[in-house]
Order: structure tokens, then C-alpha cells, then sequence
């Protein structure tokens, strides 16, 4: 990790090096996107469990996997946990939520300090800012996931 750290540090020498850079944080935008969309999904099936389970006797029995282990437990003492389960899911989504926030920062900071823009796949250029004229030079990355031949 501490020569990510020290890669990043460093002033890239040339465009190939910016579009690596870059080409990484956008990964790492992916990444935190997708596993939030997971966590989402496992909090959706923890409150359909929780509706389900909830009005039902509390002495009733009700099975539980437990590190893929199926256990016989009560409503009353697996309710309790898939309620705290399903709490904690929602507090590590929002600090997901917050880390992906300054990720987003962070690449609006690096796409905005070297010029990039985005080639769309039918050869348009995304440009966010006005166009400037002159000399400026940018560096000009594929969409996230396109392999550079």
C-alpha cells in the first residue's frame, strides 16, 4: 500500500502514467459502487426477512445460517440479530456512501488538474468545462474498463 501511496505522491512523468492513475481510481470508484449494491441487496433481503419473521409468535421455531452452519433457534432470539444485522449493513453502506463521495472528489480534482476528458465509445470526446483555446493540452483516457491497445 505505501507505494500506491508514494505512486501517487509523485508527480507523473508522462500521459500513459496520468491515464494509469486514472484508469485506477476509476476501478476503485467501481469497486465501491458495486459492493455498496451489495450490501443494498443484503439489506433488502434482512428487512424482508425481518416483515416476515416479525408478526409471527416469538416462541415459534425458525433456522438460521450461521457461517454455513443451519441452526434451530426461536423468532425471539433470531429477530433481535437480523434487526442488528441489518443495522450494521446500513451504517458500513453509508460510510461506503461517504468514502465514495471523496473518492468522486478526488477524480473531479485529478480530471480537472490534467485536463482529462472522456472518449465515448462512438468517438466523442466528454468535455465537462468550456473548451478552452490555445495551447492546453489534456490528457484524452477510453470510458472506465475499455482495454488501451
Amino acid at each position: 500500500m505505501s507505494n500506491k501511496a508514494e505512486v501517487e505522491d509523485k508527480e507523473p512523468v508522462n500521459e500513459q502514467a496520468i491515464a494509469n492513475i486514472y484508469g485506477a481510481m476509476r476501478s476503485e470508484i467501481n469497486q465501491l459502487h458495486s459492493k455498496i449494491t451489495e450490501l443494498e441487496m443484503e439489506v433488502s433481503e434482512h428487512s424482508l426477512v425481518i416483515g416476515a419473521i416479525q408478526p409471527l409468535d416469538p416462541s415459534r421455531r425458525c433456522y438460521r445460517m450461521i457461517g454455513g452452519v443451519l441452526v434451530e433457534r426461536t423468532i425471539k432470539e433470531v429477530l433481535p440479530a437480523v434487526q442488528r444485522n441489518k443495522e450494521g449493513l446500513e451504517e458500513v453502506i453509508s460510510r461506503m456512501n461517504e468514502a465514495l463521495e471523496r473518492k468522486k472528489k478526488e477524480v473531479s480534482e485529478f480530471e480537472a488538474k490534467y485536463k482529462i476528458r472522456i472518449r465515448k465509445s462512438d468517438g466523442e470526446v466528454k468535455d465537462d468545462g468550456d473548451r478552452m483555446e490555445g495551447s492546453a493540452q489534456g490528457v484524452l483516457v477510453g470510458p472506465a474498463g475499455a482495454k488501451n491497445e
